[in-house]
């Protein structure tokens, strides 16, 4: 019986929704975010590589997903929240930025046989269209532009936080997800499945 309440209090213990960092322990001038869109003043935003994280899900015959990421990511966002249809994103990713930690691979998919990094250096995204489906969630639908070839693509996207950020400069954070279907964007027959693209970024606010 009483391994039974310790081995219930070890599973509470785990699924305890974890505590808000509390704003006292922050340096001055450092501000969590919250998950309130109503922190996500308005204004222009530029995309904050150092804190961003372009990954692609592919997969591997069948297998498993591999998973790649993109390291150089820039883009700005121009933030309407009284009328967030209105707002605006543009990025743009080096596509030989690629990273795999399987030895080598990242230098051949750059290459002429898969990314073609050389004639086609960067993909980009363009927003077309913002839609909020709640507080913390919407769409952006836009067009993805790949190895020469631009599709349009939507993006569920979650709010991750947003608050006064650093140094006066307040941050948005988001988490992104698309899936397109490599064939459209002239990517061999080895990428046979749709591929699914994964953004976490946040983005300060210019001054």
């Amino acid at each position: 019986m009483l391994s039974g309440v310790r081995t219930l209090a070890v599973i509470l213990a785990m699924t305890a929704p974890i505590p808000a960092l509390a704003q006292a322990s922050l340096p001055p001038g450092v501000f969590a975010a919250e998950r309130d869109l109503a922190l996500a003043t308005a204004g222009a935003y530029t995309l904050d590589e150092a804190h961003t994280a372009v990954i692609v899900r592919v997969s591997h015959l069948g297998y498993s997903q591999s998973v790649f990421r993109f390291d150089r990511v820039k883009g700005s966002l121009d933030w309407n929240p009284s009328a967030i249809e209105t707002s605006r994103l543009s990025a743009t990713v080096n596509v030989d930025s690629i990273t795999t930690n399987v030895k080598g691979f990242a230098e051949e998919l750059s290459g002429d046989g898969f990314l073609k990094a050389k004639i086609f250096p960067q993909a980009t995204f363009v927003s077309t269209a913002f839609k909020p489906t709640d507080k913390t969630r919407g769409k952006v639908e836009g067009q993805l532009t790949l190895m020469g070839k631009t599709k349009p693509l939507t993006f569920d996207v979650d709010l991750g936080g947003a608050g006064k950020g650093f140094d006066n400069k307040p941050r948005i954070g988001v988490h992104a997800v698309a899936t397109i279907n490599p064939q459209d964007y002239g990517l061999p027959p080895f990428f046979a499945d749709p591929i699914q693209i994964q953004i976490d970024t946040e983005f300060e606010k210019n001054q």
